[in-house]
């Protein structure tokens, strides 16, 4: 099932939150943080996780980090969303990537009883959100998950697989954590995110320097989701795919933004810094091609959302092959059908 959807936000400057309130849920740390620079056998060693850890860090350890909260926030909410649909209570739920907790202060009690949160950062995991929900917060990093299989009845992630490494192999970790008929909601950035802000930099470096470097990191395809999540084993899969698009004054506030939330490209092949011409040409290719009439321009954040349940017995199957008692050709003929006794009451 395919969905597409589009939110627009305005983002002022400067934009104030306030400070939430001490958390009500217990939390723990425990480590489980991989060593610096490690990496599963088979992975592509795209990003550099550790800079990424500090990164992330540096901004929760900023003195206002809820002011670049909001797109987190947002997406939390909808995978919050996702959640209560189910309709049941899941005993103990984990967060892959939780961040400052931007899923769990959206879910109540009722829901979920009891909430593990797994973070890189350990300062993200200092300064969670207020929530109800009774909370342990875990150190480690997404790719190498510290827990026990068949553990917990729901699994969810917002807006972090998309910095590791090995995609497939943290999918079947997170499929291996699961109880069976357990399920995982996913959100991670797709690959049209920030094409405004890609191509502004592409054109303005070849003009000024020759030739381009990557500076926003690559992003999944969608068509490539399904396939992973049914290689790690879950079933029943539904991808879905929003667009939010965010205005801002400008470039340059855009890309402070991105660094206030721990967005920044991590790629061991990114350029170490653009000449300040450069950084100006692209500004004006931005508000050229992209700007809107205020003034503004616009940013494009493409979002995917996943759901895949792990197996179990009591799921509903699939009917043998050979086993059906209509054919096609007759379901063409219930509109004739239909009509005709229509005509004849």
């Amino acid at each position: 099932m395919l969905r597409l959807g589009v939110l627009c936000l305005w983002r002022r400057r400067p934009l104030v939150f306030g400070v939430p309130a001490k958390n009500l849920g217990l939390r723990k740390v425990a480590s489980g943080v991989s060593p610096p620079g490690s990496t599963s056998p088979r992975a592509l060693n795209i990003f550099d996780r550790d800079l990424k850890r500090k990164q992330k860090n540096w901004a929760a350890r900023q003195p206002e980090p809820m002011k670049f909260d909001y797109l987190k926030e947002e997406v939390g909410s909808r995978i919050a969303d996702r959640v209560y649909d189910i309709a049941r209570k899941f005993s103990l739920a984990l967060d892959v990537g939780c961040g400052r907790g931007y899923i769990a202060q959206h879910l109540n009690k009722e829901t979920v009883g009891k909430f593990f949160q797994v973070d890189i950062a350990e300062n993200a995991l200092k300064n969670t959100l207020e929530m109800e929900i009774p909370t342990v917060s875990v150190l480690a990093d997404e790719e190498f998950l510290p827990f026990r299989e068949n553990t917990f009845d729901l699994v969810v992630s917002s807006l972090s697989l998309h910095w590791v490494n090995d995609l497939p192999r943290a999918l079947e970790q997170i499929h291996y954590v699961l109880k069976p008929d357990g399920v995982f909601i996913g959100a991670m950035f797709g690959g049209d995110t920030l094409y405004e802000l890609r191509c502004s930099l592409q054109l303005a470096e070849t003009e000024r320097e020759g030739g381009f470097s990557p500076h926003v990191s690559p992003f999944t395809a969608v068509n490539d989701l399904g396939h992973l999540l049914g290689r790690a084993g879950f079933n029943t899969l539904t991808v879905d795919t929003d667009e939010i698009q965010v205005n801002y004054p400008g470039m340059f506030e855009l890309m402070e933004d991105l660094q206030g939330m721990g967005e920044s490209n991590c790629a061991w092949n990114r350029k170490a810094l653009l000449h300040r011409d450069t950084m100006l040409a692209a500004a004006a290719v931005y508000g050229e091609m992209y700007g809107n009439e205020d003034g503004s321009v616009p940013a494009t954040y493409q979002i995917y959302y996943m759901i895949g349940w792990k197996y179990h017995d009591s799921q509903a199957q699939p009917a043998e092959r050979g086993s059906a008692t209509v054919s096609f050709g007759e379901l063409g003929k219930i509109n004739n059908l239909m009509s005709q006794e229509k005509k004849s009451q």
